[in-house]
């Protein structure tokens, strides 16, 4: 229903306001510009005005039939890249999460609830950072960005699984890519890769576009849904960067729910659904969305758009008090008398340091703490 905001957007077709552009050979064009205070809105969890309340749902029937069979607790690890690693986290002075990772050629701090444990490298190494997010430490807190080497451009060049994008400061903590996603998108580029036919690909939430980059790179046809202006204008940049301008994308800002419920009505149908959507949110025309009033409904609508041979649909679930069994239940109860399987868990990220006291090379432990970042519920046939 409303823009992905951990899961943020633009309107179609729009470049959102200090953007860099890039040429058709990926020149990047920095500026020294600090990042405008815009909101990305990803993960939107903003305090809910009352008069905003979500409407309800129309009730669906029941779905019926046997249950699927289970994989639990399942828990998918992102790899690692020459551009992405998660060097360290832990508990800072004040007593406050926080992780240094390297994004690109950048290494950036910033808070992490969920790092409850002493740091492991010596802070000399944190002093490296080149970013630094400060400022209220809440998923829906604004903050800023400060620079200790200097400033920086609003955006730099990355690449993941072979597809360039950028990454971005934004003003809600987020840098434009969630890389713990990795493990959903080597499983999404493989199926397409094992069909014997172009896959359609739905990516509600789509955010800045670098999923349904992927699965256009890997020949699936692809429809991206955000209702957020911003994150669409970011993701045409980011196609651009890409080289990706003959891929079948559609970019669509619209609301999720309505966009899902026409697609319905139309009889429409893909075969692989992702959604990854907010804990809050609003739609272009002032649509709300809160997680646990919509999630059946929009589960159950993309359960009815599933091809008849889909190839499967993943759930992923940011800031939540809630455990996976939740949305594993949901999804198995959703997807009664389709056969096949749940796998839900959790998606991680491992640390991995190359130097200081306790770094892989020193000690030859490639299996550093693990930081768990969201839930995920996926359902595939068998």
């Amino acid at each position: 229903m409303a823009q992905k905001s951990r899961n943020a957007g633009k309107p179609a077709g729009s470049r959102s306001s200090g953007a860099r552009s890039a040429s058709a050979h990926g020149r990047i064009k920095h500026s020294n510009k600090k990042p405008a205070r815009v909101p990305d809105n990803k993960p939107t969890s903003q305090a809910k005005p009352k008069q905003m309340a979500a409407q309800p749902q129309p009730k669906r029937p029941a779905r019926e039939g046997a249950r699927p069979d289970e994989n639990i607790p399942l828990i998918l690890e992102a790899g690692y890249s020459e551009q992405y690693r998660l060097i360290d986290s832990g508990l800072n002075e004040d007593g406050q999460g926080e992780k240094l990772e390297q994004y690109g050629d950048y290494l950036i701090i910033r808070p992490e609830a969920q790092a409850l444990w002493p740091k492991s490298q010596n802070q000399s190494l944190w002093h490296k950072a080149d970013a630094i997010f400060t400022g209220d430490v809440e998923e829906d807190g604004m903050g800023r960005w400060q620079f200790p080497k200097g400033a920086l451009g609003e955006t730099w060049p990355m690449s993941l699984l072979d597809t360039d994008f950028y990454g971005r400061f934004t003003s809600f903590r987020h840098v434009g890519v969630f890389p713990e996603q990795l493990a959903h998108w080597q499983w999404v580029a493989a199926q397409i890769k094992a069909a014997d036919r172009p896959l359609k690909v739905l990516n509600l939430f789509g955010y800045t576009g670098v999923a349904s980059l992927i699965a256009a790179q890997h020949g699936a046809e692809v429809t991206h849904v955000d209702a957020s202006k911003k994150a669409i204008g970011w993701a045409r940049e980011n196609q651009e960067l890409a080289q990706l301008g003959n891929k079948p994308i559609r970019w669509i800002c619209d609301d999720a729910m309505k966009f899902i419920a026409r697609e319905e009505r139309r009889g429409k149908t893909y075969d692989i659904i992702l959604t990854d959507p907010p804990k809050f949110g609003r739609g272009p025309n002032g649509e709300v969305w809160q997680l646990f009033d919509h999630l059946p409904t929009m589960l159950d609508i993309c359960r009815s758009i599933l091809s008849p041979n889909a190839v499967g649909l993943v759930l992923t679930a940011y800031s939540i008090r809630a455990s996976f069994y939740s949305i594993h239940e949901l999804m198995r109860e959703t997807m009664r008398g389709a056969g096949g399987i749940v796998e839900s868990g959790e998606l991680t990220i491992r640390e991995r340091a190359e130097e200081g006291p306790l770094s892989d090379k020193q000690t030859g432990d490639m299996r550093g703490r693990a930081l768990s970042t969201s839930l995920f519920s996926r359902w595939v046939p068998k």
